[in-house]
């Protein structure tokens, strides 16, 4: 009986990068070894971290619009996104503060309220990233309502009218639905 591999399908964010010298750096407190270059984001995956994400994606550059995968690194200000940076020898990288968990159901609600909210007819129900990250992030409420949005047709005067934009299904690989969309460049 021959042994069979299955392949590591997981996405780890960003994509892999090769070079010969390494960085060490702590996460969460633990210490991971990966190839210079690498995001934190992916270094937190090879380690089994999952930094909640939306617009990343190993197949892609990471190009950081949503906003969900921010980490504290300890001794510098702000939240940076995990997908845009590099990891850097010796830094203290969290992943799940208080403060991050606050910032990101805060970021969802915002993305949640800008969406048509029928997921429960919505085909991708049970399918959709924008639902899993919701419940990862804790988000149970949302607090906004959308007056006028992106995915909106414009009338001759610029004015936004009540229907949505059109569905474009001319790829045979996928449709594009702009009420869908949260305009995270993937």
């Amino acid at each position: 009986m021959k042994d069979f591999i299955i392949p590591d399908d997981r996405d780890f964010g960003t994509p892999y990068v090769r070079s010969t010298a390494t960085v060490t750096l702590n996460i969460d407190g633990f210490d991971v070894t990966v190839p210079e270059g690498t995001s934190i984001m992916r270094a937190a995956a090879e380690i089994g971290i999952t930094v909640p994400k939306l617009c990343a994606t190993d197949s892609l550059d990471a190009f950081g619009s949503c906003r969900l995968c921010l980490v504290e690194i300890e001794g510098r200000a702000g939240t940076p996104a995990s997908c845009t940076t590099p990891v850097a020898p010796g830094i203290k990288v969290k992943t799940q503060t208080g403060k991050l968990k606050d910032l990101r159901r805060g970021v969802m609600e915002l993305y949640i309220s800008d969406h048509p909210l029928d997921c429960l007819t919505c085909a991708a129900n049970g399918d959709c990233e924008l639902q899993d990250m919701a419940g990862a992030v804790g988000l149970r409420d949302v607090r906004y309502e959308a007056v006028d949005t992106h995915f909106r047709a414009k009338n001759n005067s610029g004015e936004a009218n009540p229907q949505w934009l059109p569905k474009d299904d001319s790829n045979p690989y996928f449709t594009y639905d702009p009420a869908k969309c949260i305009v995270c460049s993937r």
